[in-house]
């Protein structure tokens, strides 16, 4: 792999930097933002891009979960039962990647996040609002992490737009204590991912290396600048990075279509 030259560091430190302020901000890993962006201005191959991107994430993780945990807005029980579904599914959507037609799911999933994008306008949760801990909610927490597990290795999104807005719709969490603890479960995410693109040789880590260290700067800012944002505009900010997420998988979806 060739050495990046410094034109080409300065542009991954600056995506590096607008990722961890979405980490951090949303609680998403970013990648449905880096990974296109990867492409587009650096002429990432969207294997190579994806697997850099889930090795980028890992350091604005820790730093902006770190960031959520002082102020008190993750549940680590929730975190914990996450991650061990998350760990499991992506291994089932990677085995399956190649297997099973996504086609049908791929429409499935932009139908739910057309959903969510809609809810976040009228839905808004309280900021003292915590998940309510018992058996049947730990075992739903760690079904939630398989599905996101599976979806996230199947159609290549991240976990964040998934467990965020279900941690507050469905679990009853506030927005921060939904982005805190979905930071949180991306850690063991991305490190099981990361080992395992190695292996196939879809990372650049040089390019993680520099994406990350500049997403772990900005990070804790996002974090910070979301507990100072209200509900309801903190769920019309996140409405619409969903909606260009929509909105980038359906222009996808219906070109392969077209070329098909």
């Amino acid at each position: 792999m060739t050495q990046p030259s410094r034109s080409s560091i300065f542009t991954l430190a600056v995506l590096g930097a607008i990722t961890g302020l979405l980490s951090g901000l949303f609680g998403i890993g970013g990648g449905v933002v880096l990974v296109p962006m990867l492409v587009m201005f650096l002429g990432f191959q969207q294997r190579l891009a994806a697997g850099t991107s889930v090795a980028a994430i890992l350091p604005a993780a820790v730093v902006g979960g770190i960031g959520y945990g002082v102020q008190g807005n993750v549940d680590w029980i929730a975190a914990i039962a996450l991650a061990a579904g998350v760990i499991v599914g992506a291994q089932i959507g990677s085995y399956l990647l190649s297997r099973v037609p996504t086609g049908f799911l791929r429409w499935l999933f932009m139908g739910f996040l057309a959903v969510v994008v809609v809810s976040l306008w009228f839905v808004v949760p309280q900021r003292d609002a915590e998940i309510e801990k018992t058996v049947l909610v730990i075992v739903l927490l760690v079904v939630t992490g398989l599905v996101t597990g599976v979806l996230s290795g199947l159609l290549g999104v991240g976990g964040g737009v998934v467990v965020v807005p279900v941690l507050m719709f469905f679990f009853g969490a506030s927005d921060l204590i939904a982005k805190g603890t979905s930071l949180i479960m991306l850690i063991p995410g991305s490190i099981s991912g990361t080992i395992g693109n190695s292996r196939r040789r879809n990372v650049d880590l040089r390019a993680a290396a520099v994406l990350g260290i500049a997403a772990s700067v900005l990070s804790p800012l996002g974090s910070v600048i979301a507990t100072h944002i209200p509900p309801f505009w903190s769920n019309v900010a996140f409405s619409l990075l969903l909606a260009f997420v929509l909105g980038q998988m359906l222009f996808k979806t219906l070109k392969k279509n077209k070329n098909s």
